[in-house]
């Protein structure tokens, strides 16, 4: 976002992926809230709790932490590991 400082930050472990953006602004914690038809935001927080298992806000002494975290599902049929499979990927 133009003229705005945040911070994205991914953490891999073998069973979450963790997904945090920080940023200086902590004057207004974001909330869930049903947006608009018409309102061109507001529906951010309301995709993420529907697609995280688990997800919240961090106040921060400057600012805050939004994050989600997604459950690493493996396949039964493939032994890698899920950071193999994204390093395999990345890796293209």
């Amino acid at each position: 976002m133009r003229g705005r400082l945040f911070r994205v930050h991914l953490i891999l472990t073998a069973t979450t992926l963790r997904i945090e953006v920080s940023d200086p602004r902590g004057e207004r914690l974001p909330g869930l809230r049903e947006a608009g038809a018409d309102d061109c935001y507001g529906r951010g927080l309301l995709i993420v709790a529907r697609l995280a298992d688990r997800w919240g806000i961090e106040p921060r002494t400057v600012g805050k932490t939004v994050f989600a975290e997604l459950t690493v599902r493996q396949q039964a049929d493939t032994p890698a590991s899920a950071t193999e499979k994204l390093e395999a990927k990345w890796a293209r």
